[in-house]
């Protein structure tokens, strides 16, 4: 049995965001983290050589982004290049013509969403498609991307909500590794999952893999699937907290990377449409940072498909080889691939609202008996499924900590308690 002042469950961007917010007060912080690694869906694996962003790769909003300021502070060079989708793909199946009506088929369907969110409407965005519209399954595919889920199921109030200042920049190293190294110096105990959480008497009870630890305060930094599932389960049990977490799972987005022999005659930075008619296709980045690499895009149905049949790779080289020519197959090298579905930490990407649910993230995030805070990018409202999201959230719980317990010391050193 062990006590401290603070717990945080995971040592992903929140739990990270939220420890380091509290350090250099005088509160003792322990972080306990399931996984063998810091980061969480923040994960960058070093594989040939070359720095691969498996989990988050793109400082969105990155004017605004916290962790763009703390990677320059941390001496981590970040890369403005910008992202392969504000820029014309590969004629490749694709004519610029086509490309042209697909983009203008985009802007005219967000228009009609941004429209329908305004007016508080909570439908599928499904419904806004234009009937016929030969871009549909592109679009489909598309959210399936960016939202890790197809249209049928993305709440138009919940993206409305969403925040993009429309820049994005890139950690050389990655942003795991960003993540990684602003955990230097934490308390932070590996290979120790959480799976209870007692808060029945004075003190909050964390049972774990390694024993037990007691603290007058936790912040749980985990995916709302972990505590939809049970794997997570907190006694004496919070109904509102579990329904939150169901109305809030996680979509799926893998990423393929793929090596790339001879390189040099693939434009570098290069995005390419592995089909245009059909949900079931990929999306390509060809040879990001300049790299010999492929990194390969696949979300929703479609990637949980790939991912029971551990097809990624032979399904990406398939489909660059149909546009880019047979002797593709004989250049291309799987290098790695995520698998977040099957992650038993994590059980997906990252959280969209069921329509309908927009609410939850609110539910989600308020925090319990002054005892128990809530952190991750589920509980943002705005800045959803992304790092600093994540990172806001956890900072803020850190805050909502300091307040609460430095209040209770004021109070009992005054007698009131």
């Amino acid at each position: 049995m062990h006590e401290t002042d603070v717990i945080v469950i995971g040592a992903g961007a929140a739990g990270v965001a939220a420890a380091r917010t509290l350090a250099p007060g005088r509160l003792s912080v322990a972080v306990l983290e399931a996984r063998n690694r810091i980061g969480g869906r923040a994960w960058t694996a070093h594989i040939s050589g070359l720095p691969l962003d498996l989990g988050c790769g793109w400082l969105h909003s990155a004017d605004e982004n916290e962790w763009s300021a703390i990677a320059e502070k941390l001496g981590l060079a970040i890369d403005p290049t910008p992202p392969p989708w504000s820029r014309r793909a590969l004629e490749a199946g694709f004519p610029l013509a086509e490309q042209s009506d697909y983009a203008a088929a985009w802007a005219r369907f967000y228009r009609r969403l941004s429209e329908a969110a305004e007016a508080k409407t909570d439908r599928p965005a499904s419904d806004f498609l234009e009937p016929g519209c030969r871009w549909n399954a592109l679009l489909n595919a598309l959210s399936s991307y960016i939202n890790g889920v197809e249209l049928d199921r993305l709440s138009v109030a919940d993206f409305g909500n969403y925040h993009d200042s429309g820049v994005n920049w890139r950690v050389v190293a990655g942003y795991g590794r960003l993540v990684e190294t602003y955990a230097r110096g934490l308390d932070v105990t590996l290979e120790c999952p959480v799976t209870l959480l007692d808060h029945s008497g004075r003190r909050v009870r964390a049972v774990t893999a390694r024993g037990e630890i007691i603290a007058r305060a936790a912040v749980i930094a985990v995916p709302p699937s972990v505590l939809a599932c049970g794997a997570l389960r907190i006694e004496p049990a919070l109904p509102d907290k579990l329904e939150a977490a169901h109305a809030l799972p996680l979509g799926l987005a893998d990423k393929l990377f793929l090596r790339i022999d001879e390189p040099h005659d693939f434009p570098a930075e290069a995005r390419l449409f592995g089909a245009t008619d059909r949900v079931t296709t990929g999306s390509y980045h060809l040879r990001p940072f300049g790299r010999p690499v492929i990194e390969g895009y696949f979300g929703g149905d479609f990637a949980q498909e790939l991912e029971n049949e551990d097809a990624l790779a032979s399904f990406a080289i398939e489909q660059i080889a149909a546009l880019l020519g047979n002797n593709m197959r004989k250049r291309l090298h799987p290098l790695a691939a995520s698998a977040w579905r099957r992650d038993p930490f994590a059980r997906g990407s990252y959280s969209y609202a069921k329509v309908g649910h927009g609410h939850a993230r609110a539910a989600l995030a308020a925090p319990v008996d002054d005892r128990l805070f809530f952190a991750g990018e589920a509980c943002s409202l705005n800045d959803f499924s992304t790092a600093h999201g994540a990172y806001r959230t956890g900072a803020k719980a850190a805050d909502d900590v300091m307040r609460i317990l430095s209040g209770s010391a004021i109070e009992r050193r005054a007698g009131v308690r």
